[in-house]
């Protein structure tokens, strides 16, 4: 029988701070004389993301998953979905009419956009979509630099270094859409509801753990790496102290490796080898997001070289590098390790 006098089991939040309040109230609070042109530029993203999500979701259902036939800028064959992902993305900055420049992975080339928008967004529109079949999360990365007064749009307004960025951060896909997201002033986490149809604050400012006893790297490339990265993934799996080893913890799917990372502490690493010696994963919209959001928590990214990740100046936009992030003392432990090549 129903008792039609019991309430709802649990209060409903009524006051709830979706991405676009956010931004606008950050705005007021850190930057009242703004122009506002990164604030809609900020929504014009989200809009790109939950379209995104949107395919993802329904991915199966209408034939998104597979090979599209094509190969993308650096050589990788394209799914169905990049090319979609690729596509929104492009169609969502230039109606956004506040972005310059786009550097995306899957195009060979920086695309100019008509108008006076007067920044530029570097994105990697699905990272991790060799997995997408397999129903692993995968994930959009973005980064959004000011373009300098009287840019007319040119590859030298993109090719700067990563800590020139005013914003960065990444969405995954998978059971529920996660956006994470830094202007500067540190890491945010929101989710979309999807009957609201808006991206909802969960998840406020992000501090990651100093240490946590995780590795996520894969090890399947050890074969092909230099002594010291050996020899610091031995100490941790192989401690001499007689502590516990760490755990292993490597999704496959850069987005949510990192996004994990991020949450419970430890380390991420796709370290330069023999087999890519200028690292695999792409600085511009793969490198610099990510080191800024894990900088931006508290933790530090650095090269195969030990150098702050953020400090480099890529020549070409699709330059690769060598990734170590996470949390600061794993981070310096490993770079106490790369410091000795050099």
């Amino acid at each position: 029988m129903i008792n039609s006098n019991e309430g709802p089991s649990e209060p409903i939040q009524t006051d709830i701070i979706t991405l676009t309040r956010f931004i606008l109230t950050q705005q007021i609070k850190t930057a009242p004389n703004a122009t506002g042109d990164l604030t809609l530029l900020l929504n014009s993203l989200q809009f790109a993301f939950k379209f995104i999500a949107h395919n993802i979701r329904r991915a199966t259902l209408v034939n998104l998953i597979g090979l599209s036939g094509s190969a993308n800028s650096t050589g990788d064959d394209q799914k169905k979905l990049d090319v979609i992902g690729d596509e929104i993305f492009i169609n969502a900055m230039k109606a956004s009419g506040k972005v310059k420049l786009l550097v995306s992975e899957e195009q060979e080339d920086l695309i100019v956009f008509d108008g006076d928008g007067k920044y530029a967004v570097v994105c990697d529109p699905i990272d991790g979509s060799s997995n997408i079949d397999a129903g692993v999360s995968v994930g959009t990365i973005f980064g959004i630099y000011r373009l300098p007064e009287n840019s007319t749009g040119s590859i030298k307004d993109v090719l700067r270094p990563g800590h020139e960025m005013v914003a960065a951060g990444y969405t995954m896909y998978g059971a529920s859409a996660h956006l994470v997201l830094t202007t500067g002033s540190g890491v945010n986490g929101f989710t979309l509801d999807t009957a609201l149809g808006e991206f909802i604050l969960t998840h406020p400012d992000i501090r990651m753990p100093s240490a946590r006893s995780i590795y996520s790297v894969n090890e399947g490339n050890s074969l092909y790496w230099d002594a010291a990265t050996l020899a610091y993934f031995d100490s941790v799996k192989f401690p001499k102290d007689g502590s516990k080893p760490y755990s292993a913890r490597y999704i496959g799917s850069m987005v949510a490796d990192v996004h994990r990372t991020i949450l419970y502490g430890g380390m991420f690493a796709y370290p330069s080898d023999k087999k890519t010696k200028n690292g695999k994963l792409r600085i511009l919209y793969e490198g610099f997001p990510m080191a800024m959001v894990i900088e931006q928590a508290g933790g530090l990214a650095i090269d195969s070289n030990g150098n702050r990740i953020l400090d480099i100046v890529p020549t070409e936009i699709h330059q690769r590098v060598g990734v170590w992030l996470g949390s600061k003392n794993e981070i310096q432990k490993a770079k106490s390790f790369l410091d000795r090549k050099n």
